[in-house]
Protein backbone atom coordinates (compact mmCIF):
# COMPACT_ATOMS: atom_id res chain seq x y z
CA UNK A 1 0.00 0.00 0.00
CA UNK A 2 1.13 3.69 -0.45
CA UNK A 3 1.06 4.45 3.30
CA UNK A 4 3.74 1.39 3.82
CA UNK A 5 5.86 2.75 1.36
CA UNK A 6 5.89 6.24 1.09
CA UNK A 7 8.18 9.06 2.46
CA UNK A 8 10.75 6.74 4.71
CA UNK A 9 9.94 3.64 2.50
CA UNK A 10 11.39 5.53 -0.16
CA UNK A 11 14.48 3.02 -0.13
CA UNK A 12 12.55 -0.23 -0.92
CA UNK A 13 10.42 1.62 -3.26
CA UNK A 14 13.52 2.42 -5.46
CA UNK A 15 15.01 -1.25 -5.01
CA UNK A 16 11.78 -2.50 -6.21
CA UNK A 17 11.86 -0.71 -9.36
CA UNK A 18 15.37 -1.81 -9.69
CA UNK A 19 14.77 -4.98 -9.34
CA UNK A 20 11.46 -4.94 -11.58
CA UNK A 21 14.13 -3.20 -14.45
CA UNK A 22 16.25 -6.01 -13.63
CA UNK A 23 13.98 -8.64 -13.96
CA UNK A 24 12.68 -7.76 -16.89
CA UNK A 25 15.75 -6.98 -18.88
CA UNK A 26 17.02 -10.82 -18.10
CA UNK A 27 13.50 -12.35 -19.36
CA UNK A 28 14.34 -10.54 -22.79
CA UNK A 29 18.19 -11.25 -22.62
CA UNK A 30 17.41 -14.77 -21.89
CA UNK A 31 14.72 -15.08 -25.09
CA UNK A 32 17.37 -13.45 -27.10
CA UNK A 33 19.99 -16.16 -25.80
CA UNK A 34 17.44 -19.10 -26.23
CA UNK A 35 17.19 -18.13 -29.85
CA UNK A 36 21.08 -18.00 -30.21
CA UNK A 37 21.23 -21.57 -28.52
CA UNK A 38 18.85 -23.20 -30.74
CA UNK A 39 20.62 -21.73 -33.93
CA UNK A 40 23.72 -23.29 -32.64
CA UNK A 41 21.87 -26.55 -32.06
CA UNK A 42 21.61 -26.23 -28.23
CA UNK A 43 17.50 -27.34 -28.10
CA UNK A 44 17.98 -28.26 -24.67
CA UNK A 45 20.13 -24.94 -23.70
CA UNK A 46 17.14 -22.93 -25.47
CA UNK A 47 14.48 -25.07 -23.46
CA UNK A 48 16.39 -23.92 -20.09
CA UNK A 49 16.75 -20.20 -21.65
CA UNK A 50 13.08 -19.83 -22.50
CA UNK A 51 11.74 -21.78 -18.79
CA UNK A 52 14.00 -19.34 -16.88
CA UNK A 53 13.40 -16.29 -18.87
CA UNK A 54 9.15 -16.59 -17.73
CA UNK A 55 10.90 -17.55 -13.74
CA UNK A 56 12.83 -13.79 -14.11
CA UNK A 57 9.14 -12.29 -15.91
CA UNK A 58 7.71 -14.06 -12.49
CA UNK A 59 10.05 -12.22 -10.51
CA UNK A 60 9.05 -9.07 -12.47
CA UNK A 61 5.70 -9.24 -11.57
CA UNK A 62 6.20 -9.72 -8.15
CA UNK A 63 7.90 -6.69 -7.93
CA UNK A 64 6.03 -4.82 -10.11
CA UNK A 65 2.89 -5.94 -8.05
CA UNK A 66 3.99 -4.51 -4.82
CA UNK A 67 4.27 -1.12 -6.32
CA UNK A 68 0.22 -1.53 -7.53
CA UNK A 69 -0.73 1.05 -5.39
CA UNK A 70 0.87 4.10 -7.07
CA UNK A 71 0.50 6.15 -9.89
CA UNK A 72 3.66 8.08 -10.98
CA UNK A 73 6.17 7.89 -13.53
CA UNK A 74 9.51 6.64 -12.77
CA UNK A 75 12.61 6.40 -13.94
CA UNK A 76 14.32 2.87 -13.67
CA UNK A 77 17.95 2.26 -13.02
CA UNK A 78 19.18 -1.49 -13.70
CA UNK A 79 22.10 -2.88 -14.38
CA UNK A 80 22.94 -5.89 -17.05
CA UNK A 81 25.45 -8.01 -18.37
CA UNK A 82 25.11 -7.16 -22.44
CA UNK A 83 26.64 -8.29 -25.40
CA UNK A 84 25.31 -11.52 -26.66
CA UNK A 85 26.99 -13.74 -28.36
CA UNK A 86 27.70 -17.41 -28.31
CA UNK A 87 25.57 -19.88 -26.05
CA UNK A 88 28.97 -20.18 -24.12
CA UNK A 89 29.38 -16.72 -24.04
CA UNK A 90 25.58 -15.97 -23.31
CA UNK A 91 25.88 -18.73 -20.41
CA UNK A 92 28.61 -17.14 -18.61
CA UNK A 93 26.71 -13.60 -19.16
CA UNK A 94 23.71 -15.39 -17.64
CA UNK A 95 25.91 -16.61 -14.79
CA UNK A 96 27.31 -13.85 -14.36
CA UNK A 97 24.00 -11.83 -13.84
CA UNK A 98 22.28 -14.21 -11.61
CA UNK A 99 25.52 -14.98 -9.27
CA UNK A 100 24.90 -10.89 -9.14
CA UNK A 101 21.80 -11.26 -7.67
CA UNK A 102 22.08 -13.77 -5.23
CA UNK A 103 25.79 -12.81 -3.61
CA UNK A 104 24.95 -8.58 -3.34
CA UNK A 105 21.30 -7.38 -5.21
CA UNK A 106 18.85 -9.77 -3.32
CA UNK A 107 20.37 -10.08 0.06
CA UNK A 108 21.02 -6.60 0.43
CA UNK A 109 17.31 -5.33 -0.95
CA UNK A 110 15.80 -7.98 1.26
CA UNK A 111 17.84 -6.45 3.86
CA UNK A 112 16.39 -3.44 3.60
CA UNK A 113 13.10 -4.12 3.07
CA UNK A 114 13.05 -6.13 6.30
CA UNK A 115 14.66 -3.29 7.84
CA UNK A 116 11.84 -0.58 6.50
CA UNK A 117 9.16 -3.37 7.37
CA UNK A 118 7.87 -3.69 3.69
CA UNK A 119 6.50 -7.78 4.05
CA UNK A 120 5.33 -7.62 0.28
CA UNK A 121 8.98 -6.61 -0.36
CA UNK A 122 10.42 -8.96 1.66
CA UNK A 123 8.67 -11.49 0.14
CA UNK A 124 8.77 -10.50 -3.39
CA UNK A 125 12.68 -10.36 -3.24
CA UNK A 126 12.96 -13.57 -1.05
CA UNK A 127 11.32 -15.37 -3.33
CA UNK A 128 13.88 -14.23 -6.74
CA UNK A 129 16.87 -14.70 -4.22
CA UNK A 130 16.17 -18.45 -4.16
CA UNK A 131 15.41 -19.19 -7.24
CA UNK A 132 18.10 -17.35 -8.72
CA UNK A 133 20.46 -19.63 -6.67
CA UNK A 134 18.20 -22.48 -9.13
CA UNK A 135 19.56 -20.22 -11.82
CA UNK A 136 22.92 -19.90 -11.12
CA UNK A 137 23.75 -23.41 -10.67
CA UNK A 138 21.97 -24.71 -13.80
CA UNK A 139 23.51 -21.82 -15.59
CA UNK A 140 26.70 -23.37 -14.74
CA UNK A 141 26.05 -27.05 -15.52
CA UNK A 142 24.82 -26.26 -18.72
CA UNK A 143 28.05 -23.82 -19.83
CA UNK A 144 29.83 -27.18 -18.54
CA UNK A 145 28.50 -29.00 -21.74
CA UNK A 146 28.46 -26.50 -24.14
CA UNK A 147 31.56 -25.83 -23.75
CA UNK A 148 32.48 -29.39 -24.62
CA UNK A 149 29.89 -28.64 -27.77
CA UNK A 150 27.40 -31.15 -25.73
CA UNK A 151 23.62 -30.24 -25.27
CA UNK A 152 22.82 -29.60 -21.88
CA UNK A 153 20.94 -33.59 -20.89
CA UNK A 154 17.46 -32.70 -19.87
CA UNK A 155 15.44 -35.57 -18.83
CA UNK A 156 11.56 -34.68 -18.24
CA UNK A 157 11.22 -30.63 -18.35
CA UNK A 158 11.73 -27.45 -16.94
CA UNK A 159 9.28 -26.75 -14.48
CA UNK A 160 8.60 -23.03 -13.57
CA UNK A 161 6.17 -22.27 -10.53
CA UNK A 162 4.46 -19.33 -11.60
CA UNK A 163 4.33 -17.53 -8.13
CA UNK A 164 7.92 -17.40 -7.20
CA UNK A 165 10.28 -18.58 -10.30
CA UNK A 166 11.48 -21.56 -8.60
CA UNK A 167 13.00 -23.70 -11.43
CA UNK A 168 12.83 -27.78 -11.21
CA UNK A 169 13.91 -29.50 -13.93
CA UNK A 170 12.48 -33.82 -14.32
CA UNK A 171 9.74 -35.64 -14.84
CA UNK A 172 7.27 -33.44 -12.54
CA UNK A 173 7.49 -30.73 -10.82
CA UNK A 174 7.77 -31.41 -6.96
CA UNK A 175 4.39 -31.67 -4.97
CA UNK A 176 4.48 -28.63 -2.82
CA UNK A 177 7.00 -25.33 -4.06
CA UNK A 178 9.58 -25.45 -1.56
CA UNK A 179 9.84 -21.91 -2.13
CA UNK A 180 6.26 -20.85 -1.64
CA UNK A 181 4.41 -23.71 -1.07
CA UNK A 182 2.42 -23.60 -4.77
CA UNK A 183 0.96 -26.96 -5.47
CA UNK A 184 2.27 -29.69 -8.47
CA UNK A 185 -0.66 -28.24 -10.55
CA UNK A 186 0.30 -24.85 -10.96
CA UNK A 187 3.70 -25.52 -12.18
CA UNK A 188 4.42 -24.43 -16.12
CA UNK A 189 6.45 -27.07 -17.95
CA UNK A 190 8.71 -26.21 -20.99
Amino acid sequence: MVSEMSELKAMTKQLLLNAFGGESMAHMRYLVFAEIAEKEGFPNVARLFKAIAFAEQVHARNHYNVLREYNTDETVSAGTPIGPGSTSKNLELAIRGEEFEVNEMYPVYLEAARYQGVSEAEKSFRFALEAEKIHAKLYREAKEYVDQGRDMPIKGKVWICPVCGHTYIGEEPPERCPICGASRSMYRGF
